[in-house]
């Protein structure tokens, strides 16, 4: 694959993510595989968007990884896209793969999530390189992240090496210059020469292995020597009262708390520079450490009898910010400025009440949610918007772990010996990501649980990405629709309900059969499209009689944004009376089935 020529470069404003995109196609990216996930959803669609590279979503991390390494043995450059999380999906083929190496440059992104806004834990993702005995870069503005990206491969094949690029969510979202060239004409696909076969170095047999090792024992060592000289490693010298040694977005948030101080500014976070660390540190009176989450650099430095300032003044915890820098430092006694001032709050600014999440008006969820409450019943949870089933109004999620976790925590309850009757409640593409095998276990081993895939016919909670499902593929192209209701039979359940999600009544008969069943599984699928593809159909939407509403208020337990309590009371209970936004309407008929007074109707119908 030839790799774009240019003739002249411009300054834009990127994201990390589609910095780390452009990155890999300027290194000739050939194959890039992902599961969407916040923070490192972005980067796939914008890899996808330049000529010359095959991107593909794939089902899950580790089949993401996996189609990686074989684009990678076959000779191409390749990339695998994940969250942190995703990385204990792809954990058993990264661990063997550092053993392996590489044919063509890997490159694994792990989009880590400090302050856990869009993810179950806060794992530093960092250890993995340690614990796998491979580098780890990690950029700290959007120009690293492409170049970083960039350099990555060339790593990756001079140390034959996966090699891991550590963003964060504010590296992943935020924006800032980058010098792009810009290509001329259209890279071309070239075809790869035959596999060249090696099977003491690709085949991980056990007698490979024990060969194996003490070469990747050896490898650390070149690359340890390596950061010691590297780019991505560098000293900025100022005030030597103090240095810091920090790296991602704690340099940059360093930076202006201990400005004109020293810097040891970290790109190659592992293998550590020592002779670098102990350098830098003989040179400035007190030495401190910056860094999000955990005391990654920090213990390593302490081990080479180094006394940093830390994590005792640092949090361990939460994506650091300026602040939270700032105030670390000042109880540490080191000299810093205090920083701006705290603005006054406004006497007349407006009061804002709290907005938790909520299904959306019109969410195929939504009467699923309502019914599990009202039938009171023991539910496992999975990842995905029906995660928010877990808030008011509906409260009902009992357990939720990972993707694809539900039916296995509900079989392992049962199996226990759990008196209740449990749904397990997972969606279309997480079923594709590891509901399979977690169905197959109950199935073979004939579990007495409900399970309820709610196809909503995209991967609605990271921004509506295709699947396995939807028979489209990341670049556009069609592919094969995989028909969640054939394959279920397919894996001998006997019991199945296919319903409509916008059917209270029916989805509530439906659960009702199915718990019902004993001593083997039964799955109860429930179709209804999310309301933000393309092709949704809206219908005429729902308004109160305010003649005929009391004021119950039983309209309110289906959670819908679109329905408000109005100024308006009812004479004999005081009660508020129920008023519907038709702005926010999408006309899904949900809070029509539930008012027990008939009291909300289609507006069509009213006119008619």
């Amino acid at each position: 694959m030839k790799n774009p020529t240019s003739a002249s470069s411009t300054r834009r404003l990127l994201s990390g993510n589609e910095a780390i995109a452009l990155g890999a196609w300027e290194a000739g990216v050939r194959y890039a595989a992902a599961y969407p996930g916040t923070p490192s959803t972005e980067i796939l669609p914008a890899l996808g968007q330049y000529a010359g590279v095959k991107a593909e979503w794939s089902s899950n991390e580790k089949v993401a990884l996996d189609s990686a390494i074989g684009a990678s043995f076959a000779g191409g450059r390749a990339i695998a896209v994940m969250k942190h999380v995703g990385v204990n999906v792809a954990a058993d083929s990264l661990m063997t793969l550092s053993y392996t190496g590489v044919g063509g440059g890997l490159v694994l992104v792990s989009a880590d999530d400090p302050g856990a806004f869009s993810s179950q834990n806060e794992q530093d993702n960092r250890h993995y390189a340690r614990f796998g005995k491979f580098p780890c870069l990690e950029p700290s503005d959007s120009q690293e992240a492409k170049d970083f990206t960039a350099l990555a491969f060339e790593l990756s094949e001079r140390f034959d090496t996966p090699v891991m690029l550590r963003s964060t969510t504010r590296i992943s979202h935020s924006k800032s210059p980058v010098e792009v060239s810009m290509p001329i004409g259209r890279r071309e696909w070239e075809p790869l020469p035959p596999f060249e076969r090696k099977p003491q170095k690709y085949v991980m047999i056990p007698a490979h292995a024990r060969l194996r090792h003490p070469e990747i024992e050896e490898r650390m060592g070149a690359i340890a020597e390596y950061a010691e000289t590297c780019p991505l490693n560098r000293v900025e010298w100022g005030d030597k009262r103090v240095g810091v040694i920090a790296d991602g977005m704690g340099y940059q948030y360093a930076r202006e708390v201990f400005a004109g101080f020293s810097f040891l500014k970290l790109g190659l976070v592992h293998p550590l520079p020592e002779r670098m660390v102990r350098d830098f540190a003989a040179e400035v009176d007190v030495l401190v450490v910056v860094e999000e989450l955990d005391p990654f650099i920090e213990e390593q430095v302490r081990a080479m009898g180094l006394e940093p300032v830390g994590k005792e003044f640092f949090p361990l915890t939460a994506e650091l910010t300026l602040a939270r820098v700032r105030e670390g430092a000042m109880e540490a006694g080191l000299p810093v400025g205090k920083g701006p001032e705290p603005v006054e709050e406004r006497e007349d600014a407006l009061s804002i009440p709290a907005r938790p999440p909520a299904l959306c008006p019109g969410c195929p969820h939504r009467s699923v949610y309502f019914n599990l409450r009202k039938l009171r019943l023991l539910v496992s949870g999975d990842i995905g918007c029906y995660a928010i089933g877990v808030l008011p109004p509906f409260e009902k999620m009992d357990m939720l772990i990972s993707m694809g976790a539900s039916i296995g925590m509900a079989h392992g309850a049962k199996q226990a010996g759990c008196p209740d009757d449990i749904v397990a409640t997972i969606g279309d593409s997480t079923f594709f990501h590891t509901g399979l095998p977690e169905l197959a276990n109950t199935i073979y081993n004939r579990g007495n649980v409900c399970t309820m895939i709610l196809d909503n016919r995209t991967t609605a909670m990271t921004g509506g990405q295709e699947h396995p499902g939807t028979g489209v593929k990341l670049q556009g192209e069609p592919g094969h629709q995989i028909d969640i209701e054939a394959v279920v039979r397919a894996m001998g359940v006997e019991n199945l309900w296919v319903v409509d999600a916008m059917n209270v009544a029916g989805v509530e008969q439906a659960i009702q059969e199915a718990i019902a069943v004993e001593d083997r599984p039964s799955v109860i699928y429930v179709k209804g499209e999310c309301v933000f593809l393309p092709g949704y159909q809206r219908r005429p939407t729902a308004a109160v009689d305010p003649k005929v509403c009391n004021g119950c208020g039983f309209c309110l337990r289906v959670g819908c944004p679109a329905i408000l309590k109005a100024e308006e009371t009812d004479e004999r209970t005081g009660r508020p009376k129920a008023e519907i936004d038709p702005l926010l309407c999408t006309g899904c008929t949900v809070c029509l089935q539930v008012c027990p007074r008939s009291a909300i109707y289609q507006t069509d119908q009213q006119e008619m």
